[in-house]
């Protein structure tokens, strides 16, 4: 595959963040999350797509298999332009603009920092839903978040 996969996620993110522009979020047709990437990466377009090394079960076998974290959706860096020329693979189902860069930015940049430490992750069942928390030691140390509800609304 692509660059996209090598590395690790904070290098992703880094790399797609220094970029000029805007964080746009691309949602994508079904499993077309990796194939997209490869094309953008190949145009040069900057983008981050979060992966998870996930083991999954195929009969007897086990096998390791690098998922995207948010199915069906890419974020990508750049201009409008970018955006469509993304459209423009016929990968794309649509594009959503981002009003707040300053709060993507911060989300993206913890979530890269997390999933680059190979650490499982699942949320601690005690805290309620809308606190900010921040790891105070251990491999995440230093990563922020907000906590979510774990039931589907």
């Amino acid at each position: 595959m692509s660059e996209l996969l090598t590395g690790t996620s904070m290098d992703q993110f880094e790399a797609a963040a220094a970029v000029p522009g805007d964080w746009q979020l691309l949602h994508t047709r079904s499993r077309q999350e990796k194939a997209l990437a490869d094309s953008l990466a190949s145009k040069g377009i900057a983008h981050f797509l979060p992966i998870l090394n996930v083991k999954r079960t195929h009969g007897r076998r086990q096998a390791l298999v690098d998922l995207p974290l948010f199915p069906g959706y890419l974020f990508l860096k750049g201009n409008l332009d970018d955006a469509y020329e993304a459209d423009r693979t016929k990968r794309v189902a649509g594009i959503i603009r981002i009003v707040d860069q300053q709060k993507i930015a911060w989300e993206l940049r913890n979530l890269a920092a997390a999933l680059g430490q190979d650490a499982v992750l699942d949320p601690f069942p005690y805290l309620r839903a809308g606190i900010k928390v921040s790891v105070r030691s251990g491999p995440l140390q230093g990563v922020e978040g907000i906590i979510e509800s774990r039931l589907r609304r």
